[in-house]
């Protein structure tokens, strides 16, 4: 499995940006989805973007056209671009990349994935 590396947390004002960048252990050129969730105490880890390894890209409807995902399979990172930051959007962001699964679909679960150790951005005045 590959490992990964998050950074570029931290506490910015309402309205702030934060870039964010993962560092994936192996070549992430053959994998194929790398997301970013985020997870909120008492609340299950949600996606907030995913990119596939051609490029196409996916968002949660609470940071679209405020977020932005992009990855460099050449230097095996994936990033986070983050802006016009709200309260709501504080919680820990964690890289996320799949693995070759292959039992039935419908057990599918992002945690047959990799996961990184999270970085938590706070969004306060």
């Amino acid at each position: 499995q590959v490992q990964l590396v998050e950074s570029g947390g931290g506490l910015v004002q309402p309205g702030g940006s934060l870039s964010l960048s993962c560092v994936a252990s192996g070549n992430i050129s053959s994998i194929n989805e790398m997301a970013w969730y985020r997870q909120t105490p008492g609340k299950k880890r949600e996606s907030v973007a995913t990119i596939t390894s051609d490029g196409i890209t996916k968002y949660a409807d609470s940071v679209k056209g405020r977020f932005t995902v992009s990855r460099d399979n050449a230097k095996n990172m994936l990033y986070l671009q983050m802006n016009s930051l709200k309260v709501e959007d504080t919680a820990v962001y964690y890289c996320w990349a799949e693995e070759p699964y292959d039992g039935p679909a419908w057990a599918w679960d992002p945690d047959f994935g990799s996961w990184g150790q999270g970085t938590q951005v706070t969004v306060s005045s």
